[in-house]
Parts: C-alpha cells; sequence; structure tokens
C-alpha cells in the first residue's frame, strides 16, 4: 500500500506504530535508566527493571552498543552509557541561549580577575571551548597571544581546568565509557595522568575540594583553575575557567576559586539547576 493513502488511525499507522516504537520506546527507557544510575548495570537486571523480555533487552542493547550509546565492560558483563550518549547529552548546551546567559558573567569575571575566562562543554572525551572573555583592554598583557583556547578549539578534557571540573563529577563508569582504549589518556607537555585509575583518583580530590586545575598540562608557563555549572538534576552542564601564567599570578588561589565559584553559582541558577546536595559541588554553589 502507498504511504500516501496512510493517515493517523489507519492500519499501516497502526502497524508501523505497533512494531516500531516500542522498540524505541525501549532504547529510550533504557539511555534514561542507565544514566540515572551510579554504576554499571547487568542486562538481566535492566530488563527485569524495566519489564523488558531478556531477548528484546539484549537485542536492543547490542544495537545500542553499536552505535556508541552504551558500553559493554566485559569483566563486569554490563552496561554503561558510551560516548555517543555524552555527545548528545552535551549537544543542547552547544546551543546559544547556554552562550547568552553565561557571556555576561563571564565578562564580569574577566573584569575582576584582569584576566581571560572561558566557558566550555564536554563533547566526548574533548572540552570544547563556547566563550572566550578578556578583561578590558590593556590588562592582559601578552598572555593572550601564548593561549590556545580560543572560542571552537578542542582540547583533551581530562588536561584542562575547564574539562577536568566537569569530569570530576561525573561518575567513574562515565568515565570508563569516556576513556576505554589504550591511549586515550594523551599528553601534550609530557605531565598529566597517564591511566585511569590516576585520572579518577585525582579528579575525585578536585571534586573534594570544589575546583580543579590543570598546571602546565595544555601550555608550559601557564595554569588555569575551573569550576563546574550544574542542571536540574545536579549534574555538571559545563564550566567556567581562568587561565594565569604559573609564576606571574595577581592574585592567590583562594582569590580565583572565590570568583569562579561565584560565576559558576550564577550559571547554575540562570539555566534553573543546582549543585550537588553534598561534597565540594554543594560549596561551589554557595
Amino acid at each position: 500500500m502507498s504511504e500516501r493513502g496512510s493517515t493517523p488511525g489507519t492500519s499501516s499507522s497502526s502497524n508501523a506504530s505497533s512494531s516500531a516504537s516500542p522498540a524505541v520506546g525501549r532504547a529510550l527507557d533504557m539511555l534514561v535508566y542507565l544514566a540515572g544510575r551510579p554504576g554499571l548495570v547487568q542486562a538481566a537486571t535492566l530488563a527485569r527493571d524495566l519489564g523488558i523480555p531478556r531477548s528484546s533487552a539484549y537485542h536492543i542493547l547490542a544495537v545500542l552498543a553499536e552505535r556508541g550509546f552504551v558500553t559493554y565492560v566485559p569483566a563486569e558483563q554490563a552496561y554503561g552509557l558510551g560516548v555517543t550518549s555524552f555527545e548528545v547529552g552535551s549537544a543542547y548546551l552547544r546551543q546559544e541561549p547556554l552562550e547568552r546567559l553565561a557571556q555576561p558573567i563571564l565578562r564580569t569575571l574577566a573584569s575582576r580577575l584582569g584576566q581571560t575566562v572561558h566557558l566550555g562543554i564536554l563533547h566526548g572525551a574533548e572540552t570544547v571551548y563556547l566563550l572566550k572573555e578578556r578583561p578590558p583592554a590593556g590588562r592582559t598583557g601578552d598572555i593572550d597571544i601564548a593561549l590556545v583556547t580560543d572560542i571552537g578549539v578542542r582540547l583533551p578534557a581530562h588536561l584542562t581546568a575547564n574539562g577536568r571540573a566537569i569530569l570530576a563529577h561525573s561518575s567513574e563508569t562515565q568515565l570508563r565509557a569516556l576513556f576505554s582504549r589504550p591511549g586515550d589518556l594523551t599528553t601534550r607537555t609530557g605531565k598529566g595522568p597517564r591511566t585511569l585509575p590516576g585520572l579518577v583518583g585525582e579528579l575525585a580530590q578536585e571534586r573534594e575540594r570544589g575546583w580543579s586545575q590543570e598546571v602546565e598540562l595544555v601550555t608550559q608557563g601557564f595554569r588555569s583553575m575551573g569550576v563546574a555549572a550544574f542542571d536540574h538534576h545536579g549534574r555538571p552542564v559545563a564550566a567556567i575557567s581562568s587561565t594565569w601564567r604559573r609564576h606571574h599570578c595577581k592574585h592567590d588561589v583562594d582569590q580565583v576559586w572565590d570568583v569562579l565559584r561565584h560565576g559558576a553559582a550564577r550559571l547554575t541558577a540562570a539555566v534553573s539547576g543546582q549543585a550537588p546536595t553534598t561534597g565540594a559541588g554543594a560549596t561551589a554553589a554557595a
């Protein structure tokens, strides 16, 4: 039968709905379920909790894994979200509304610090810089010439303070999905974490204190600090960071942290988000 004669409510439409929609709905249910769990989930548990036949669950998981939406960890025979899910999740943040909300905040921070300030998000395992605000003319010196962090530039997230601020509030399952292959933990200056356990340990410390940093991981002679902003689920959606010359900082670390955390709290409020109720993320929004 030609689709031309099909209208909502006809048998043709109903057949398509009955055959395709349940599978699509189940796949989406699985992704939402995995997103709400702190660790990996076995297929049998997922099928039971969602009321999906095991055979259907395994089939859908295989398709999702093939396309990168979920990742399978053989050692635990369980599944977690894959890189494609993170890319889709962060894609909506790369829209003008977030940038419009953040720009006046970054402009204020750059003026207060007298340093360049960035807004960044995660795209897979990379930091993508959406905004770059410089302080008023005459206050940057030659620092901006040496910075590689222009708008649209992508850098390995585990090396940037911006990316680390977001990763620090991500689950270990998410980190495994992002850095699952040998060689994912690259280096630019010969410094930085070389193993996933090493990265997880560093990020745990940064999450506890409420801010992330990189010291000469991106460019020799420079240091950066980053603080995360959160969505309405208390999950990190973006980060604000600032960079300065390692041995010529105008402020001490606590002063930079105080300015950035208030900026991140303003951005969290602007996107109708809320910081985690426990840990340093809560402190960041104070």
